[in-house]
């Protein structure tokens, strides 16, 4: 199957009030390697045990890729088609076990975990019907004399070997955003998913090349350390690397990889405008859910708000009171909307930039306090440009308030950023909006909404240090192609 290393994972249920209890699914056998734990970020229980590769093991999953991609690029395509739809089918039958999956790995509140595994299955049935869209065009090569005899057009292949690497924070949708167009496209996979959930990347790999449609080996996981990731990276068998995480690690992989294709989705700082016309319960209800969703943990999570002075008070309260509505605690609770972050550590250091916020002037409007992993929603007002919370990625529930005179002036410091993935207005003034799409140096642009909107079928990917690239499945399937050139005369 390619799939590295089944026998060696399971998962164990955890007793809680609401009683979401994942069942052991696969035992675990005789090894050789060193074992991983998986530790629930809210309960500290472990839920997964899976072994770690080794540099050879990413090696033997290169190899059968490459072995294995002399398959996929000359299947049909209408066996692609099917495959991804199938695999969208078996998904929709076994969501809820999925949620629970995410739920145990990543502590995601298990209504959003439900978010994520109903968006994967939208995501891959977008995918599959794209499969009837790759197309190539003709080209009037006759339109000058030199080419006056022929008749020239492209066609769209498959580039070869994919390099996925994905990260915690959307542990299954993230994947799907990957694997799903490049096994479309003809190409074969090595995934290396977030050390964090092996698991749930484990399981919806499974649906793959278990799949009655699947293409012998066509699809690897590998689990391990940065030694893994690097022999992936600079080996000369891939020809796509694809990445979603951190800026420093992209910037590794940029530097490591040699002359190959690179989808890089990296980090953001995505802001908004609220301008004075705006409609303010609407501009406060949705930022409070733009700045918390998942903890903060999304690279399009809002973390600075410039508020046109006029209404700054007011909205400020506005978004204090939206704040202390959303309830905080337990992942597998029905009703919770926030709970822990990753880990102890992110927590410790999101806090350290609040107190370093606050001895520069910065005023806690809400939150501030952390309780181990959980910290709570917090509101910064009088926040200024230097400081470290408004500058760089916080990747946690923090948002920043900044007073700002003008629209001008909000657009100066918007862009006054090494990120550009997503901003957004909140304002009735048509000329604003149409200034808003001409002036943001985002990749997308929200009108009366948040930043952190995003729809799988759209282009998404950044500008400046966001990312290189772009997904959805239209727009990835052209990050693992190649376009190749007919001239017949």
């Amino acid at each position: 199957m390619g799939l590295i290393p089944e026998k060696f994972l399971e998962i164990f249920g955890i007793e809680t009030k609401n009683k979401l209890i994942a069942k052991k699914l696969i035992g675990s056998e005789e090894f050789d390697g060193e074992l991983g734990e998986i530790t629930n970020p809210y309960t500290k229980e472990v839920t997964t045990r899976y072994v770690k590769c080794s540099v050879e093991d990413a090696q033997k999953a290169l190899e059968t890729a490459q072995k294995a991609f002399e398959k996929t690029k000359s299947s049909p395509l209408y066996q692609r088609i099917k495959w991804i739809e199938d695999v969208a089918n078996k998904l929709e039958a076994k969501k809820e076990e999925f949620a629970k999956f995410i739920t145990l790995e990543v502590a995601k509140p298990i209504s959003q975990s439900r978010i994520e595994v109903n968006r994967c299955i939208e995501n891959l049935r977008i995918c599959a019907a794209e499969g009837y869209h790759i197309l190539g065009e003709t080209i009037p090569t006759d339109a000058t004399p030199s080419g006056a005899k022929t008749t020239s057009f492209y066609k769209r292949v498959p580039a070869g070997v994919v390099i996925a690497i994905t990260p915690f924070n959307f542990p299954l949708n993230l994947v799907a955003h990957k694997i799903a167009p490049a096994l479309l496209a003809g190409n074969s996979v090595v995934l290396k998913p977030t050390p964090e959930a092996p698991y749930t990347a484990y399981a919806f790999a499974k649906l793959f090349v278990t799949s009655e449609y699947a293409i012998p080996d066509a699809l690897s996981v590998v689990y391990g350390d940065a030694d893994v990731g690097s022999t992936l990276v600079k080996s000369s068998i891939p020809r796509v690397i694809s990445f979603t995480g951190s800026v420093p690690v992209g910037k590794i992989i940029t530097q490591n990889a040699g002359i190959k294709k690179i989808s890089l989705e990296l980090g953001g700082n995505a802001a908004t405008f609220v301008e004075s016309t705006a409609d303010i319960d609407l501009a406060a209800s949705r930022c409070a859910i733009g700045a918390f969703a998942n903890s903060g943990q999304v690279c399009i999570s809002l973390q600075r708000i410039y508020v046109d002075e006029k209404i700054y008070e007011e909205f400020a309260a506005k978004l204090g009171e939206e704040a202390s509505k959303l309830k905080v605690g337990s992942p597998f609770e029905e009703d919770t909307f926030m709970g822990p972050l990753i880990s102890e550590e992110a927590a410790i250091r999101a806090e350290n930039w609040i107190k370093s916020a606050v001895s520069e002037g910065a005023r806690i409007i809400a939150g501030g306090e952390r309780n181990g992993n959980i910290l709570a929603p917090t509101i910064l007002a009088d926040v200024t440009d230097d400081m470290k919370i408004v500058c760089e990625e916080v990747f946690a529930p923090i948002v920043s308030l900044v007073k700002v005179s003008s629209f001008k002036e909000a657009v100066e410091k918007m862009n006054n950023s090494l990120y550009g993935l997503q901003y957004s207005i909140f304002t009735n003034r048509i000329d604003l909006m149409q200034k808003a799409i001409d002036d943001f140096e985002a990749g997308g642009v929200i009108i009366n909404d948040i930043p952190t909107l995003r729809f799988d079928i759209q282009p998404y990917g950044g500008m400046k240090f966001s990312g290189i690239g772009r997904e959805g499945a239209k727009y990835a399937i052209e990050e693992f192609t190649e376009i190749k050139t007919i001239i017949i005369k």
